[in-house]
């Protein structure tokens, strides 16, 4: 008796002694979050005319170039006293950001207090993978450390949302509401909250309806008895949130769906936006190694209870939805594209619990049980080359994502940031504030040079965004096609709506390669092909100048052109 009670308060001991050290080791994880998340945000900046510059991804710069106007009180518009064109697909987000505008700040800092706040998103997201983690393991140090790890240091997800995308708070919003869902079939008690926050994330982007259906799958599943119930509420929350934002949609706009949806799916054939996600799919898998990705389900096959199930149902939904859309516009950089990412944390969690049986399985088998020091060193080694091996190849393949990883290079984008601000400014100050710039990059150039912007690759133009979507011939329209960047006509953007700067032009300049001219805002290197369509159009109405190493075609006779900065 006296040797039992001994035994458990050893027990008890090693237990406090173990959540202790767990807890001292999470708050170690997240200091050194915030230390990495600070220093990549540090190096997405950069200075230009002595001035330090903060910017996002050029997509998010387009929401914040809706914001700064909603901001200002000229209303949801790309362009002040322009078309209303939902030319975003995160309108919850656009409000978000426009309270930011409204602090007395310069735009060089705007973007800053957005990429802070995204920080805090993605800390509370930490919190939540360590509470699912233990939901899952039976409250395990080790899957809870390590799925924390494996979420905060994953390239994509940071990329994604440290660059302004609400692909932080939506991943928040997914875990978040995953471990309501937990705790509600666990309980076998109701509450509204799961389909609340799911319903918020559809007014962010309203594909989040793909988890909402997903958790009130499960919800309606776990309980008979309250089954009804979460139908009854979830049906009715999902038919509001959508309805509501369709009806202001139609209201405000005079559409019943985003610009962006007519730009992605309209006249593009479903089986080629099939075909082309399965590849995008193929590839994500082969990149952060099968190998990872086959452990994660056969976890589930091991452990069928809700939990794992919901975990890779919520990762499941999200890969088939990249696969219907076609996968990304960046998949070539983004490893995990922004509609995967949201759901990674899931995938984290699961890989974290089977490395965990697996290892304490076969140790057991191969020793007989024992050395729990060694299976932990294990476990942490194979943890660790997990997160290298899955950010290897996230962003650039090979050396190039390793440097960005370890925050040795600038992040993706951050150069190009760079070269559009720049040219932003120079079409500033050579132009008046009546001019009209032609634009490929819609958000930078057209949010800091503060003029009438025409989008040439429509995501800010109903003609564009509805006109005939470009492909390659043969095979190769299955592997080249890029969601949003498919559609445009010069005859149109140029010659029609006559801009007085062309800063940029895209297209299939030949059989044989894209083209974005000027890349970067720079020059055009001599490896790239010619203008192709968009040559007829600049060689006859536009005059070439090279300012600053930046190349712009300026409309010939122009009052709004300021000729006399140029020729100086």
């Amino acid at each position: 008796m006296e040797q039992s009670e001994k035994e458990n308060r050893e027990f008890q001991s090693n237990t406090m002694t173990n959540k202790k050290v767990s807890g001292i080791l999470f708050i170690v994880i997240l200091s050194a979050y915030i230390l990495y998340a600070g220093l990549y945000i540090y190096k997405t900046s950069f200075i230009i005319n002595g001035e330090r510059y903060f910017t996002l991804f050029d997509d998010a710069m387009i929401s914040m170039r809706y914001a700064k106007n909603l901001a200002s009180g000229a209303g949801l518009v790309w362009n002040p006293g322009g078309e209303k064109v939902e030319g975003f697909s995160n309108p919850l987000w656009v409000m978000y950001m426009s309270i930011f505008h409204l602090l007395p700040v310069p735009p060089s800092k705007v973007s800053l207090f957005i990429q802070i706040s995204s920080v805090v998103f993605l800390l509370f997201n930490l919190l939540f993978v360590k509470k699912i983690a233990g939901a899952a393991s039976g409250f395990s140090p080790l899957v809870c450390l390590g799925s924390v790890i494996l979420t905060a240091f994953y390239l994509p997800i940071n990329h994604w949302g440290l660059q302004g995308m609400e692909v932080g708070v939506l991943t928040l919003l997914v875990t978040m509401t995953v471990h309501m869902t937990i705790t509600c079939i666990n309980s076998k008690k109701f509450s509204p909250w799961p389909f609340l926050f799911m319903g918020l994330g559809t007014l962010i982007r309203m594909d989040m309806a793909i988890p909402y259906v997903v958790i009130l799958a499960f919800l309606y599943g776990s309980n008979k008895q309250i089954r009804q119930k979460n139908l009854v509420y979830g049906v009715s929350l999902f038919a509001f949130f959508i309805i509501s934002q369709t009806l202001f949609r139609l209201w405000y706009f005079g559409e019943i769906l985003p610009n962006t949806y007519y730009l992605k799916m309209a006249g593009t054939p479903l089986y080629l936006r099939v075909v082309q996600g399965v590849l995008v799919l193929i590839a994500f898998i082969w990149r952060m190694n099968w190998v990872v990705f086959l452990i994660t389900v056969v976890i589930v096959l091991v452990r069928r209870n809700s939990t794992t199930l919901l975990l890779f149902c919520v990762f499941l939904a999200q890969m088939l939805y990249s696969v219907y859309v076609g996968g990304d516009a960046w998949e070539q950089w983004g490893g995990s594209n922004r509609y995967i990412c949201v759901a990674m944390p899931a995938f984290f969690i699961l890989f974290s619990l089977a490395l965990k049986e697996i290892i304490w399985r076969s140790v057991d088998v191969l020793i007989g049980g024992g050395i729990v020091l060694a299976k932990i060193k294990v476990f942490a080694f194979i943890v660790l080359l997990v997160v290298c091996m899955v950010n290897l190849n996230a962003i650039n393949e090979g050396s190039g994502a390793l440097e960005e990883w370890t925050l040795v290079s600038r992040s993706l984008h951050v150069q190009d940031n760079q070269s559009m601000i720049e040219t932003a400014l120079l079409t500033k100050k050579i132009s008046t504030q009546n001019a009209t710039i032609a634009v490929v990059w819609a958000g930078a150039i057209p949010y800091f040079s503060e003029r009438y912007s025409i989008d040439i690759l429509g995501k800010n133009d109903k003609v564009v965004a509805r006109g005939k979507s470009r492909r390659w011939p043969g095979l190769r329209r299955f592997t080249t096609f890029h969601p949003g960047h498919s559609k445009w006509d010069y005859g149109y953007s140029i010659g029609d709506l006559k801009p007085d700067i062309v800063a940029q032009v895209w297209g299939l300049a030949d059989a044989y390669g894209w083209g974005i001219y000027p890349p970067m805002g720079g020059l055009k290197p001599p490896w790239l092909p010619p203008r192709g369509e968009a040559k007829e159009y600049l060689d006859k109405d536009y005059t070439r100048v090279v300012i600053d190493n930046s190349e712009l075609f300026l409309r010939k006779g122009s009052k709004n052109i300021l000729w006399e900065k140029i020729k100086g």
